[in-house]
């Protein structure tokens, strides 16, 4: 189920850019991921994408943001070209000035949410994890509260944009 697995990212964050495709308006599965993030109490940034297209409908898409009655002043809404790369710098200061930082506290008992996982034939399982509070290092002796099953953190690292081992991930990370 999608649903389930947008949830499960939307957890692990702050923020949302609710992605409006000009050429195709809004679209349910946008509305459903919308509530998602309210729902959350996500920081959502909304953006008009695919400006550049001939048959781009840039004033029916912010005009249909307007009628859903989601809050989304015109003024607002950015409008983006992916290919050209118009609108992205506005869109990367939009991200940096109204999605809040993460919180936690480093210092206290490790605390995380793992929102994802697979299996690699070298490396074993990889979980995706977002550390709420304190820091997970590499031979740290875990405990899954939903399975009680009991793991060891063979490597800690992130994705830079390919996996990297790196130091403890802390509270944000």
């Amino acid at each position: 189920d999608f649903s389930y697995e947008v949830s499960r990212a939307l957890a692990a964050v702050e923020g949302a850019i609710l992605l409006v495709d000009a050429t195709q308006g809004i679209q349910a599965q946008t509305i459903a991921n919308l509530h998602l993030a309210q729902r959350q109490g996500l920081a959502v940034i909304s953006a008009i994408n695919k400006i550049d297209l001939p048959n781009a409908d840039v004033v029916g898409a912010a005009a249909e943001l307007r009628a859903f009655g989601a809050g989304f002043a015109d003024a607002d809404v950015l409008r983006l070209a992916g290919k050209t790369g118009e609108g992205v710098p506005a869109l990367l200061d939009a991200i940096a000035a109204r999605i809040p930082p993460p919180s936690g506290d480093a210092e206290a008992g490790l605390r995380a949410l793992v929102f994802d996982s697979h299996y690699d034939p070298y490396k074993g399982i990889i979980a995706y994890v977002r550390v709420v509070d304190g820091a997970v290092c590499p031979a740290d002796r875990l405990t899954f509260l939903g399975t009680g099953a009991a793991a060891e953190a063979l490597e800690v690292g992130v994705f830079a944009p390919e996996l990297r081992a790196s130091r403890p991930l802390t509270a944000g990370e």
